[in-house]
């Protein structure tokens, strides 16, 4: 079947049946701009078309009988078992305070450079995402604390804005991330190869940042300047126990999380429970663990973890009933004949990724997308751990892309409305978003940004380019 078929909307197809599926997609993404809870949304479609197809005579009932084990494998999928874990140590972490210590110590140590306030801010979210993961509590922690001070010394609103919502979405693609988790459970492929894999991708986007804030400063020095004198109130030795105190227990907490996984000593999921000991025990040594700390870390736990279980839920009924009405087959047909080959099909997938990033959340499009594009992807001999990085590369710019980018909304919730509008939090995201796709073309072209690692942690020697 030729690529533009689809677009004409079956005519050349002989049988309009096989459209059962694409409508049915359809639907979906109208039930999901209704604002209808998502989980509800996906099932609703798949069993609206369900009936369609049975009264049609081109489903099978007996196929519902596979929804069963399917769900009761969801539970038991021990992969899955790892986003409890990384949540509650997340959660702890911020719930604790110990997320704003490190945030205010970063703050008095670069703030005397040009920038210094801008670049700490994104050192701050690459230890945050290395260790909490949560974009909601990274945007908002920073956001309370850095966002006045900035205001107050002049920083230039719409760098404010873009730097704080950029440096929050770290979470997404540096490791342990829970979108990770989800990605790696729906491409069928190791959760450890995935964070490990994501780690020189995570930090050159990070770098980026530094870089960005660094020259715009430089050039334009009264959008980012330097904190005064009277600012400095913390040097010498007693500024340098407070960075070891404040930076070296988290940066431990790290190594002991993505060390044990990179050397082959636990799974994601053990490497996740060692790092929820390990961030009680931080939050205890600090005296900040307390019966309230904890029930808010267990509800927030429970909250998320909740949430993508039954987003999950609903995924398996979609994709159960869309594979029985031929759509999988129909995608994969679409995919496979589009001009270019596999560059097409690479070029296409990412601008779906990118483009449905401005309208819906990035866990719907994991369970929904991504069961679509997976066959394409084998059928091209695609390493499946390289396009789980190029994706979660790809989503993380859905938290920043306006109208909908979770982030923006985050910071718009904590942002004074007298100072920051919403035009400033959107022109701030823009040079932030085209960062993010220079970086996903640098992986997308040199594949081995990601596989080296990959390789390496599994002892295969690697030649150096």
């Amino acid at each position: 079947m030729a690529w533009y078929e689809l677009f004409f909307l079956g005519l050349t197809l002989q049988d309009p049946t096989e459209l059962l599926g694409i409508a049915m997609f359809g639907l979906l993404i109208v039930f999901l701009g209704s604002g209808y809870p998502v989980t509800f949304s996906i099932a609703g479609a798949a069993m609206v078309f369900a009936l369609i197809g049975i009264s049609m005579d081109v489903f099978s009932l007996n196929l519902l009988n596979a929804l069963p084990n399917r769900l009761f494998g969801t539970m038991s999928n021990f992969t899955l078992l790892a986003i409890p874990y990384f949540v509650f140590m997340g959660s702890m972490l911020e719930k604790s305070g110990l997320a704003e210590d490190l945030l205010e110590t970063m703050g008095i140590l670069f703030g005397p450079m040009r920038g210094g306030l801008g670049i700490a801010i994104v050192i701050v979210g690459t230890l945050l995402a290395a260790t909490t993961g949560v974009v909601a509590a990274t945007v908002v922690a920073m956001s309370m604390i850095s966002l006045p001070i900035m205001l107050r010394y002049g920083y230039n609103k719409e760098l404010i804005c873009g730097v704080i919502c950029a440096s929050g979405t770290l979470g997404q693609v540096i490791p342990p991330s829970v979108v990770l988790v989800v990605l790696a459970a729906q491409l069928g492929i190791s959760v450890g190869d995935l964070f490990i894999g994501t780690i020189l991708p995570g930090l050159m986007i990070s770098g980026f940042y530094v870089i960005y804030v660094g020259v715009l400063a430089l050039i334009f020095p009264k959008m980012a300047p330097a904190l005064p004198l009277e600012m400095r109130t913390i040097t010498g030795p007693q500024l340098a126990l407070r960075v070891v105190k404040v930076m070296i227990p988290p940066i431990i907490l790290i190594f002991a999380v993505l060390g044990s996984i990179f050397f082959g000593l636990a799974s994601a999921t053990e490497a996740g429970a060692v790092g929820a000991l390990g961030a009680t025990v931080l939050a205890l040594a600090n005296r900040r663990l307390s019966f309230h700390t904890v029930r808010r870390v267990a509800d927030e736990t429970l909250r998320v973890a909740t949430m993508v279980m039954f987003i999950l839920f609903g995924s398996t009924v979609f994709s159960l009933v869309f594979r029985g009405l031929g759509g999988d087959e129909l995608v994969t047909d679409v995919f496979l004949s589009l001009p270019g080959g596999y560059w097409g099909f690479i070029f296409a997938s990412m601008l779906l990724i990118f483009v449905l990033g401005f309208f819906i959340d990035f866990f719907e499009i994991a369970f929904i997308v991504l069961p679509l594009l997976v066959p394409a992807a084998t059928a091209y001999g695609i390493d499946l751990r390289w396009f789980g990085v190029v994706i979660g590369v790809n989503l993380q710019t859905s938290f920043l892309s306006p109208p909908f980018g979770f982030s923006l909304f985050y910071l718009r919730g904590v942002a004074p409305r007298d100072q920051i509008n919403t035009g400033h939090i959107y022109r701030g995201a823009v040079p932030f978003i085209l960062i993010q796709l220079v970086a996903l073309a640098i992986v997308i072209i040199r594949p081995e940004i990601v596989t080296y690692l990959i390789e390496l942690s599994k002892g295969v020697a690697v030649p150096a380019t």
